[in-house]
């Protein structure tokens, strides 16, 4: 029997999209040959997975676990095609073993974890169910000394994990579902990046009431501007969901803690979701007719 490759797994999980696992004992079976491995896949439903492997996936699930004493937590995003499948019971279920795979693991490296069983529980589930199923991302969060790590997941769709120092496990809940709701770009006003600063002041600059002011006066107004910007945008400054007449600040410092960061995901952001003209696709097929 001949000895199988590295590159020869490589080079038919690139041409067949399906798993590492499945590649390497049809090329076993096979006997190193890639082109009889591919033929055999193509007779089996070896290769059902591969065909889905280059639909987008961009509904799906996040889900966040974390330790009792709050030390630390984990969010991965598991993604379907559909939110239909999104929320079938197998769909689920696989999602959770997931999530305790990489919370055991307290890894965030998705290639790492998933590498063997967990991969092939994948294409399982993508052969029962018929969709293109991938896990995209996930973070390890950790708590700071004397803190702790809180989390919150909205329908299943948006999930986040916040880090206080000091405060408790209910007010930590809070200010990840106050981020969940409103979306802060960061948790403090000294974490704008200077870019960002910079885009927006030049888009106070281009406004028409700014058009003819003195340098000083304008630059008062960009200024002020700036401050109401960075207070709308940053955590810590907003006013809190629950209690508007307090900040998120305020709120968490009140519960004994302040806060210290947050990581949020939401299902499918930045994925490009390829739009389907299905009146086009019907006419088009009728004109072949």
């Amino acid at each position: 029997m001949a000895a199988i490759s590295a590159s020869q797994v490589k080079e038919l999980r690139e041409r067949t999209g399906l798993g590492m696992m499945e590649c390497k004992k049809a090329l076993t079976e096979a006997d190193g040959d890639i082109e009889v491995a591919i033929e055999n896949l193509r007779k089996s439903s070896g290769l059902k997975a591969a065909k889905k492997a280059g639909r987008t996936a961009a509904e799906g699930a996040v889900v966040t676990r974390v330790a009792e004493d709050g030390s630390y937590g984990v969010m991965v995003e598991i993604n379907s095609e559909t939110d239909f499948v999104a929320r079938d019971d197998n769909f689920i279920d696989f999602a959770n073993k997931i999530a305790d795979a990489f919370f055991a693991a307290k890894n965030e490296d998705v290639a790492a974890v998933m590498a063997g069983d967990l991969e092939s529980a994948r294409e399982q589930l993508v052969q029962k169910i018929g969709e293109n199923i991938g896990v995209r991302r996930a973070v390890v969060v950790n708590a700071v000394e004397g803190g702790l790590v809180g989390e919150y997941v909205h329908g299943g769709r948006i999930g986040v994990l916040t880090v206080l120092k000091g405060g408790t496990s209910e007010a930590a809940k809070d200010v990840a579902m106050h981020v969940a709701a409103i979306n802060p770009a960061v948790a403090h006003p000294e974490e704008m990046p200077q870019e960002q600063l910079d885009k927006e002041k030049a888009i106070i600059l281009a406004q028409p009431d700014m058009a003819g002011k003195p340098e000083q006066i304008a630059e008062k107004m960009v200024q002020g501007r700036l401050k109401k910007y960075l207070a709308e945008n940053s955590l810590t400054e907003q006013p809190f969901v629950k209690d508007p007449n307090q900040s998120v600040a305020e709120f968490v410092k009140a519960a004994g803690g302040e806060v210290v960061s947050f990581t949020r995901f939401e299902v499918g952001e930045g994925i490009e979701k390829e739009e389907v003209d299905f009146a086009k696709e019907v006419m088009e097929q009728a004109g072949r007719r």
